[in-house]
């Protein structure tokens, strides 16, 4: 409706309009999360649980509100039909801006279960979010290099308790686990110090998923593997996206059933399941990476047709 203004003032709207949102439920959703800290019963417990995530899912909404209000937002998005709202799944996508987050919560939300997603424990200290993020237990994991872990072995296989803690909440109601497998977001420099094999992406970290399908003891059996390219080119920051400046996209949307042998191996401890599970997930980028191709070539060629052929 107010995609005729100009970018710069579409940005404050829309950054004024998400600050409300997220203003308004906040102390909704801690109000609930204090009544499941003090009524921990399973009955209790699972009353709680609705109003968390319908107070989660209505502030996407509440987004999805404003994002069509100044934007004008072009989707393409295949695939999204064959997914149940109740359901377990893992889920990933290829990571390229922050604004990438914002899209798929918009795109998904009511179509699967709300998004948990494994955060760094620094991401706690956000304001408002770090408590909005706790109070629906997204788990906050410490992350140690492999220079730190060698001079302090006791901390090694912290990661997989505080997955397994997480995953035992999330068992009794479905739930969709988020984990972008490259671990950042691309870039051009990234990519490039890592050699990376593939085009448009960067090296996927198995080791996350692994832990958490072990975690969920094969509760979890289907991967919804996203890919999404930006048909006017990848956002550089979250700014540009509250402008209105990137508003096209093609989403991809698969289920993808994961092997049952991968399901519930020792990732850590077991050397031929590893190489089993990173061989699986090297040949879903590898498919990943040329299906971006793929959509960059029809975009480009779409792209030359308007141009030659204006009319």
């Amino acid at each position: 409706m107010l995609s005729f203004l100009p970018p710069t003032l579409r940005g404050i709207l829309a950054s004024i309009l998400l600050i409300t949102n997220t203003l308004f439920w906040t102390p909704l959703l801690f109000t609930a999360a204090i009544f499941k800290l003090l009524l921990p019963f399973k009955a209790a417990r699972k009353v709680t649980d609705f109003f968390v995530i319908r107070i989660a899912q209505s502030w996407i909404s509440c987004n999805s509100a404003w994002m069509h209000l100044v934007q004008k937002l072009d989707y393409q998005v295949t695939g999204l039909d064959q997914l149940k709202h109740e359901g377990w799944y893992l889920v990933t996508s290829n990571h390229q801006s922050w604004s990438d987050i914002t899209i798929l919560q918009h795109i998904f939300n009511h179509k699967i279960p709300f998004f948990k997603f494994f955060l760094k424990q620094e991401l706690i200290w956000v304001p408002i979010m770090g408590l909005n993020w706790w109070a629906l237990e997204f788990p906050f994991m410490k992350r140690y290099s492999k220079e730190f872990l060698e001079k302090n072995p006791h901390l090694k296989g912290k990661d997989m308790e505080t997955t397994r803690k997480a995953c035992e909440k999330y068992k009794h109601n479905p739930v969709a686990i988020f984990n972008f497998l490259e671990g950042t977001r691309f870039t051009k420099a990234k990519h490039k110090r890592q050699n990376s094999p593939y085009k448009h992406l960067l090296k996927p970290k198995a080791g996350g998923a692994a832990f958490t399908l072990e975690a969920m003891d094969g509760l979890i059996n289907k991967l919804v593997n996203i890919t999404i390219v930006y048909e006017e080119g990848t956002p550089m920051d979250y700014w540009s996206f509250m402008c209105g400046k990137v508003n096209k996209a093609r989403i991809v949307v698969e289920e993808v059933i994961i092997p049952p042998e991968l399901l519930e191996g020792d990732y850590t401890n077991d050397p031929e399941f590893r190489a089993d599970f990173q061989d699986w997930i090297s040949a879903l980028w590898q498919e990943k990476d040329q299906l971006i191709t793929q959509l960059k070539s029809e975009q480009n060629s779409t792209t030359t047709q308007s141009i030659a052929d204006p009319a």
